[in-house]
């Protein structure tokens, strides 16, 4: 079996954000996914995964491909923005700790 590439790993960190998102209406799961990536994601590690993405077929998730093609979503992401937005950390959160 051979090794995993960064690709794949890539595809498979996708395809799990894909999955938390699945439940929610699909333009929102599309926002929550591509807000997820641009806010999380190096734009090398994105650049990857946009290159390899026709290679993968079927594999990549359909809601992640949506995500990668749109400059910006239809809607909302269902996360809210001191989630979904690093550089909003502390906005809505818990001073706790």
């Amino acid at each position: 079996m051979a090794a995993a590439t960064q690709e794949d790993k890539l595809l498979r960190m996708a395809n799990q954000i894909a999955s938390f998102f699945r439940s929610y209406p699909e333009e929102e799961a599309v926002a929550g996914i591509h807000k997820h990536i641009e806010a999380f994601w190096t734009p090398k590690m994105v650049h990857r995964l946009e290159a390899a993405l026709p290679g993968f077929g079927d594999k990549a998730d359909i809601l992640v491909r949506r995500a990668l093609h749109t400059d910006e979503p239809a809607a909302e992401s269902p996360v809210r923005p001191a989630t979904r937005d690093p550089q909003k950390l502390g906005e809505g959160a818990s001073d706790a700790g």
